[in-house]
This record gives structure tokens, C-alpha cells and sequence, in this order.
């Protein structure tokens, strides 16, 4: 599961790359659970390390 950790500055960049549009930034960034596919894009290019992944 994707999650998003205090560190977010809401940049906007994981919900540009998510092809399933479940993130959106209002400030901080917010995922949809029910809609993450898990492919971990927010992970990978998030410029600040602010995404998580846990099993």
C-alpha cells in the first residue's frame, strides 16, 4: 500500500505520473486506495522521498 508521509509538499509530481489518477493534492498529497494499482510511480518520482510503500 501506497502512503504518503508529512514530508509531502504537495508538488503535484505522483499525481501527474499515476495512470490510475488516484492521488490528488489538496496541499498534501492524498491517495485512493481503491483505485492505487500499486505500480509505486509516486514512489519512484517523487523528488523528496515522501512516499512509503507497505506491505
Amino acid at each position: 500500500m501506497i502512503v504518503i508521509t508529512e514530508r509531502c509538499v504537495g508538488c503535484a509530481i505522483c499525481m501527474l505520473v499515476c495512470p490510475a489518477e488516484a492521488i490528488r493534492v489538496e496541499g498534501k498529497a492524498e491517495v485512493n486506495i481503491e483505485k492505487c494499482e500499486s505500480c509505486k510511480k509516486c514512489l519512484i518520482y517523487c523528488p523528496i522521498n515522501a512516499v512509503s510503500w507497505v506491505e
